[in-house]
This record gives structure tokens, sequence and C-alpha cells, in this order.
């Protein structure tokens, strides 16, 4: 879920939102997931990460600022790099899958 600080709201849409770390950009949000208990991003890196998609957590979003249209996340670039790899959108109806990712930023 995200933060109760994050800036989010019910049935808010961020797909388009440009997705910051605070060690720079990861990516735009392309799809999103709302549905409670997984809740989570689809990020298009585009080239940084040789034009794959990643998943992010609600989690991990720090704040949304809905006029700049971004979404801030708490790891760095690296620690997204290194996450478990998304491949096709059937993982995210994947429980195992959610979980890895999900104890993976959770360790962070």
């Amino acid at each position: 879920m995200y933060r109760q600080d994050s800036g989010y709201t019910s049935r808010q849409s961020l797909v388009g939102f440009t997705v910051e770390a605070a060690d720079g950009v990861v990516g735009h949000v392309d799809r999103q997931q709302d549905q409670p208990g997984t809740q989570h991003l689809v990020v298009d890196t585009g080239v940084w990460v040789f034009g794959r998609s990643v998943l992010i957590p609600a989690g991990v979003v720090t704040a949304i600022d809905t006029d700049a249209r971004t979404v801030k996340v708490a790891p760095g670039r690296e620690q997204i790099k290194a996450a478990p790899r998304f491949t096709t959108d059937s993982e995210t109806a994947d429980h195992r899958y959610l979980s890895a990712v999900g104890n993976y930023y959770h360790s962070l």
C-alpha cells in the first residue's frame, strides 16, 4: 500500500508520471495496479535499463507531486536495477513473484 504521507489519493492515476529516485530519474509509469494488497507501478525505464520495465511496489513511493507529475521512490537507481526482473504482465498476478519483489524492496 502507499504510505499515508505519500500524497496518493484513492483511484489516482499515475500513468505517465516520471519516477524519480534520490539519485536520478528511473523512468515513467506505464501501468499501475490499485487492487488492495497488490498495489504497484510498472515503470518503463527506457534505455536506462536496456529498455526493460520494472515493477515497483506502492510502499516504496515516498511522494507524489501531481503538479509536476512526478513520483518519488525511496530506493536508488542501482537498487531498482537489481530488483527481481519483470518480464510479463502475467507476473503481476503471480503471488510468488509479487512476494519476491516485496521481500526484495523490504530488505533494503
